[in-house]
């Protein structure tokens, strides 16, 4: 008997919480102008989608519209100018969603974030509450990287990637990153030739980071790049991610609708746990444990704790509660976990018996160099 093929866009339908992105390609011209008539359409189409699902809107736009709005020939270099430029933008960016969402009978909130804001467990968690007291009375998070005060050690760096981790941080059912390109192509069109875009995608394989090729337009600080790397961070935490069009009218309807458009990467199995999502992408890795074989399968395929016993070596200098991360003997990656000891105190006990490690550096707090309970594995398709 013939079995049917699985329709992996069915799921999407389901969604009852969506993360949306708008780039700064689809929002302002080249100058920082904005596209009035295609932001009256994509705010329709948001706003349907919110009639029957939650939304949180990643919008891009504020540094491009400060652009405009000082009237400068290009897009600021320093990060003082691009500061000034986001200041200016970001009430300009504002102000269009709150004249184009309140006849929709719409409340938007403007929620400005920094990577600290993730990075740090507490920040991370009054975040987290934030957002759920928003979307629980109907408001629409408009969401952007804070660059008025970011710098370049705390940037996310695009709003694809703060799209993802955003994702993470509200436990979103899909993410839509909304682009001038229909997909994610393997032979992208031009004059001539036809181009052929990829469906759906599974894994992240090199190829496929070949094909992401580089940035994007000189107001956009993304590209196809960037798309990936958020793409890596949802399918990892069980998220599904469509790459689709902004530039046609309904396509945030068709997506969730189910229906084949644009290019769909699909979640690994199973969800990550709120605290193991800040664990495996928000929180900076400090340093790098080895492990045996052994180790390797209790963790990949037993859901072990890491034991002293199986670690071959240390890698930094870190302190004990910080994320670090956890790799096999080749150097391929295991997961990230928070480690119950120091550097110090591990390049000590590695090799040894929990029971030993008290006679070894005087003090025996736990059995576990890093607890299941804090181990976010991303080894292959495994999430847990």
């Amino acid at each position: 008997m013939k079995q049917e093929p699985v329709n992996n866009r069915v799921p999407l339908s389901q969604a009852r919480r969506v993360v949306v992105k708008l780039g700064t390609g689809l929002l302002c011209g080249a100058r920082g102008q904005f596209n009035q008539s295609r932001m009256e359409s994509l705010v329709s189409d948001l706003a349907l989608l919110k009639q029957e699902r939650q939304l949180v809107l990643v919008s891009s736009g504020a540094i491009g519209a400060g652009v405009g709005r000082l009237g400068l020939a290009r897009r600021p270099r320093t990060i003082p100018e691009k500061q000034a430029a986001a200041a200016v933008g970001q009430c300009v960016l504002m102000q269009q969603y709150e004249r184009l969402f309140s006849p929709r009978g719409l409340i938007v909130a403007q929620v400005l974030l920094t990577r600290y804001d993730i990075m740090d467990r507490e920040r991370y968690l009054n975040a987290s509450y934030t957002f759920e007291a928003l979307l629980s009375q109907g408001v629409v998070p408009v969401v952007n990287e804070n660059d008025t005060v970011a710098v370049e050690e705390i940037r996310f760096g695009d709003n694809d990637n703060l799209a993802a981790h955003v994702a993470c941080l509200v436990d979103a059912d899909l993410v839509i990153l909304l682009t001038d390109q229909d997909g994610f192509y393997k032979q992208i069109p031009s004059p001539g030739r036809a181009g052929e875009l990829i469906p759906e995608i599974a894994e992240i394989t090199p190829e496929i980071e070949a094909l992401a090729g580089g940035r994007g337009s000189t107001l956009a600080t993304g590209g196809m790049e960037t798309k990936i790397q958020a793409a890596r961070i949802t399918m990892t935490a069980g998220i599904p991610l469509v790459i689709a069009s902004g530039l046609k009218a309904g396509t945030i309807q068709r997506v969730v609708n189910g229906e084949a458009v644009g290019t769909l990467f699909m979640p690994g199995v199973g969800r990550m746990q709120s605290r193991k999502h800040w664990i495996a992408f928000s929180s900076p890795v400090q340093g790098w444990i080895y492990v045996d074989q052994g180790a390797a399968g209790a963790i990949l395929n037993k859901g072990k704790s890491l034991l002293p016993s199986g670690i071959l070596g240390v890698e930094g200098e870190f302190a004990a509660g910080t994320v670090v991360g956890v790799a096999d003997q080749d150097g391929r990656e295991l997961g990230r976990g928070i480690s119950n000891y120091s550097s110090w105190a591990i390049n000590l006990i590695r090799g040894h018996k929990s029971a030993e490690i008290k006679a070894i550096i005087g003090y025996h707090d736990y059995d576990e160099v890093i607890h299941r309970d804090n181990l976010a594995v991303m080894a292959g398709e495994q999430v847990i």
